[in-house]
């Protein structure tokens, strides 16, 4: 049992991490177009009728674009090969673009909160009819392009931070015609910088949980929704597992949970056999397809470690 066995490799990769990349960026230019070409038309409005609801909606509207442009082009990045140092390729630009989407959403909420409260002070005379009219075709745009962004695939927390964008900026057209409609009644224009005030609440919980997220992938928390201590349970609890150490449980992308540890089988049992059970585990229960294990076979008493074999599996760094 002293010898030394040979390492595995076997090379049938699996890189289906639950991303179509050509049918995501189909919807996402969808989404693009229409949200470019709306939000020109706003800006002009917006600054006509005096409205900050409108301003504000077609600020974020900007950041809609931006972030699916980003989105877009941290596709294109992350879909490129594995090569040199990059051994997971550039598969973390999403995430990146994700953060940015987060901290742009934070930045703009924190602007349209002060800006809100000096209007609520001092109220400027808005155009409540064209308020309204403006914001219910933004209605119609929003729908259409957060109907476009729903096809794509929203587990990849680039394509979420898009989508985060555009619902919020889908709520804030329905809060702006509502106080377009108001002011158009009553001529109450203060209601136009609590619609802003709403609006800046939902760009601030959804850059806030954009930011969360992104924020556990680059400290290399575990994933939402696998628990290692459930996981090294469920290792231990394999046959011939004697012990086992350095369980590390992380997220390269989104979609893309990752594990390493190292294992101590029974000295009379083939630890190859062992790893292979415990990879079939592993992507049964925690849909787990990307592991490092290093399987050693133990002592009596556990405290020596004995030569033994380490395997990457299918789908890991390369």
């Amino acid at each position: 049992m002293g010898t030394t066995k040979p390492h595995e490799h076997d090379h049938h990769h699996d890189h289906s991490h639950g991303v179509a990349p050509d049918a995501d960026k189909k919807y996402l230019t969808i989404a693009l177009l229409l949200l470019l070409g709306f939000m020109a038309v706003e800006v002009v409005v917006g600054i006509l009728a005096k409205s900050l609801a409108l301003i504000s909606d077609a600020g974020h509207m900007l950041t809609d674009v931006g972030s699916i442009g980003l989105a877009l082009v941290a596709m294109r990045l992350a879909s490129r090969p594995a090569s040199g140092s990059y051994t997971f390729g550039l598969k973390r630009v999403e995430i990146l673009s994700a953060q940015a989407n987060g901290l742009t959403l934070l930045l703009l909420s924190v602007w349209f909160i002060v800006e809100a409260i000096r209007r609520l002070i001092d109220p400027p005379v808005v155009e409540g009819l064209l308020v309204t009219v403006i914001a219910v075709v933004g209605i119609g745009v929003n729908l259409l392009a957060v109907w476009a962004m729903s096809k794509a695939n929203r587990q990849s927390l680039n394509v979420e931070g898009s989508f985060q964008h555009i619902l919020t900026d889908l709520y804030a057209f329905i809060a702006t015609a509502i106080a377009g409609a108001i002011i158009w009644w009553t001529g109450w224009n203060r209601v136009d910088s609590l619609a802003a005030l709403v609006v800046a609440g939902l760009m601030l919980k959804a850059g806030i949980g954009l930011v969360r997220d992104s924020g556990r992938i680059f400290l290399e928390a575990a994933p939402r929704g696998l628990d290692p201590v459930s996981i090294a349970e469920a290792i231990r609890a394999m046959p011939a597992v004697t012990r086992l150490d350095d369980l590390h449980v992380w997220e390269v992308t989104s979609g893309m949970p990752a594990l390493s540890g190292h294992i101590y089988v029974n000295h009379d049992i083939d630890c190859h056999d062992v790893r292979r059970e415990i990879e079939a585990m592993l992507h049964d229960r925690f849909a787990i397809t990307h592991t490092t294990l290093q399987t050693d076979h133990a002592t009596t008493d556990e405290s020596a470690r004995a030569t033994g074999c380490t395997f990457t599996s299918p789908g890991a760094a390369h």
